[in-house]
């Protein structure tokens, strides 16, 4: 096998500009808006004039906006037509879409299908709330797997080693409730492994509490759902609801996805 002089395999050898474009697109995907050549170089570290020459490569084909001034950049309309397609192609979220409609109409709440990716949980559906008072959420969020309770419930189908080694000891605190100690997640995790439901009490957002279950099509699993009521609206027997109508469709996504 052909090497490079470092001895790596040719054919492991990362391609630097397809590594720098997969980089300035992710960041744009976390930062929306429109952003300066210095603070993307800042943010990137990346050689001036390699990245203005990516930018403007991006830009032409469409994976890169720029404003008026043609100074500042942002997200091109190219990675949504990308991102949609792989929610349409997605086998779990065309099964499942029935389950998260009845699961909408069981609770009358916010219901979230989520993918775990790295210490991520990524939204492939949601089912906004019948109610006023609601939660904000979209499909391709991304948020902290250790302060959700989709994140949690997945997180749960790990050892705690795995989970070990793919936290942080120090997490990020998004709220003042989010639970920031990795031994103390782990600790909660054996009751999320008990109970068969994780819980968010405010840990992501204040005001908002969430009940989530894995979907255990594959093992450690890889999906979660969850349901999202606003602290105001949730009831003792409104929780109950809530945790009858996830175990239901878990039940009736593990039938759907058991050959996946």
């Amino acid at each position: 096998m052909t090497t490079t002089e470092s001895g790596i395999p040719v054919a492991a050898a990362p391609v630097k500009s397809a590594v720098r474009t997969v980089l300035l697109l992710e960041h744009f995907a976390a930062r929306p808006g429109l952003h300066s050549l210095a603070d993307i170089q800042n943010d990137l570290s990346l050689p001036k004039s390699s990245l203005y020459m990516l930018l403007r490569t991006l830009v032409n084909l469409g994976w890169v906006e720029t404003d008026a001034t043609g100074t500042r950049y942002g997200i091109g309309v190219r990675a949504l037509l990308v991102g949609s397609s792989y929610i349409d192609g997605d086998e779990v979220v065309a099964v499942a879409r029935p389950t998260l409609d009845r699961l909408s109409d069981d609770t009358t709440e916010t219901i979230h299908l989520a993918r775990m990716d790295g210490t991520s949980v990524v939204y492939l559906a949601t089912r906004q709330s019948q109610h006023y008072l609601r939660p904000f959420t979209r499909v391709g969020r991304r948020l902290p797997v250790h302060s959700t309770a989709l994140g949690k419930a997945l997180l749960a189908t790990h050892t705690d080693e795995e989970v070990r080694r793919l936290l942080p000891r120090r997490l990020e605190a998004v709220t003042e409730h989010t639970v920031t100690d990795r031994e103390l997640l782990i600790e909660e995790l054996a009751l999320v492994r008990e109970q068969g439901y994780a819980v968010d009490r405010e840990e992501n957002t204040l005001g908002l509490r969430c009940f989530g279950v894995a979907v255990p099509y594959r093992t450690p699993a890889r999906d979660a759902v969850s349901c999202s009521v606003p602290v105001a609206r949730l009831t003792a027997g409104h929780e109950q609801v809530i945790k009858a109508a996830l175990f239901e469709a878990r039940d009736r996504l593990s039938v759907v996805t058991r050959r996946m």
